[in-house]
C-alpha cells in the first residue's frame, strides 16, 4: 500500500469488516471513492486532487475500499457479496453522521457511487470519473478483464494493458485474492435506473480513456449531467492536476 502523509482512522462496517478512511480540509463533506487496485492515497492524495478540493472549502473524506489499502483484506468469499462496497459507503456516511455531502468516484469508485445512488444515497452533487456508460451498465466486461489479470500474474505480455495493470498492482501492494473477491461484488446498473439519477452530475474523464466505455454517452444518459474532459487515459489522467481541479470546480459551482 502507498505511504501516506495522512494517518487513517478506522470503523467497523455493516458486517464487522474494519475499514480505513482519511480526511483533509474543512467545510462541506465530499466523499471520494478510489479505483480498483488503488487506494485513497494513490488516487486522491499523492497527485494533489484532495488538496484541490480542500482549497475550495471541502472536507475531503477518502475511504480505502474493502480489500484495498489500509482496510481489511479478507479472503473469505462471504466478505464479498454483491453491492458490498455500496453498503460500505452507506455505512461510512452513517458512521460520520453526514447530512449534505457530495459523492465522487473514480473507476471502481464511480461504479460504487452509482450503486450507492441506486440503493438510497442522497448526495448534493455527484462526480463519475474514469467511467463510461458501459462500465456501469455491463460490468461483466471489466470483471472478465480483471479476472484474467489476477489469475495470470507473471505471464502478461510486456506493454499490454494487463501487464501495465500488474505493475500498478505491485506499486500499491495489492492482495490478488482479496481483489478477486472484490470482482464478485460488481453489480450492473440498468439504463432505466441511471435515468432516475437526477442529481447534478459531472462526468469527468480523460480524453483518451475508453476503458469503461463512453463517458459522453454516460453524460447524455443522465438527466442532469455535464461531460468534462481532462487530459490523459484511464491510468494517466489520475496523475495530472487537471483531474482534481475539474472535480473541485464542478463541486464548488
Amino acid at each position: 500500500m502507498a505511504n501516506s502523509p495522512i494517518e487513517p482512522a478506522y470503523f467497523d462496517s455493516w458486517d464487522g469488516i474494519r475499514l480505513a478512511w482519511r480526511e483533509l480540509g474543512e467545510g462541506r463533506p465530499a466523499v471520494l471513492l478510489h479505483g480498483f487496485i488503488s487506494d485513497a492515497t494513490t488516487n486522491w492524495i499523492r497527485y494533489g486532487h484532495a488538496a484541490a478540493l480542500a482549497a475550495k472549502g471541502f472536507r475531503v473524506i477518502m475511504p480505502d475500499l474493502r480489500g484495498h489499502g489500509d482496510s481489511a483484506r479478507p479472503h473469505a468469499a462471504s466478505a464479498y457479496p454483491p453491492d458490498a462496497l455500496a453498503r460500505d459507503g452507506h455505512a461510512l456516511v452513517a458512521h460520520l453522521g453526514l447530512g449534505a455531502y457530495d459523492l465522487v468516484g473514480y473507476s471502481l469508485g464511480a461504479r460504487t457511487a452509482a450503486r450507492m445512488l441506486a440503493t438510497g444515497a442522497r448526495p448534493r452533487r455527484v462526480v463519475f470519473s474514469g467511467m463510461g456508460l458501459e462500465g456501469l451498465t455491463a460490468t461483466d466486461r471489466r470483471a472478465g478483464h480483471f479476472r484474467h489479470l489476477l489469475t495470470n500474474l507473471g505471464t502478461h505480455e510486456r506493454g499490454s494493458p494487463a501487464w501495465t495493470a500488474e505493475q500498478f498492482l505491485k506499486t500499491t501492494g495489492g492482495d490478488p485474492v482479496a481483489l478477486l473477491g472484490i470482482i464478485d461484488t460488481f453489480v450492473s446498473t440498468p439504463v432505466a435506473t441511471l435515468r432516475t439519477f437526477a442529481w447534478p452530475t459531472g462526468v469527468v474523464c480523460g480524453a483518451d480513456d475508453r476503458d469503461n466505455g463512453s463517458a459522453p454517452d454516460l453524460a447524455a444518459t443522465l438527466p442532469d449531467a455535464r461531460y468534462i474532459e481532462v487530459p490523459g487515459g484511464h491510468m494517466s489522467a489520475v496523475v495530472k492536476p487537471e483531474l482534481g481541479q475539474a472535480i473541485a470546480d464542478f463541486l464548488a459551482a
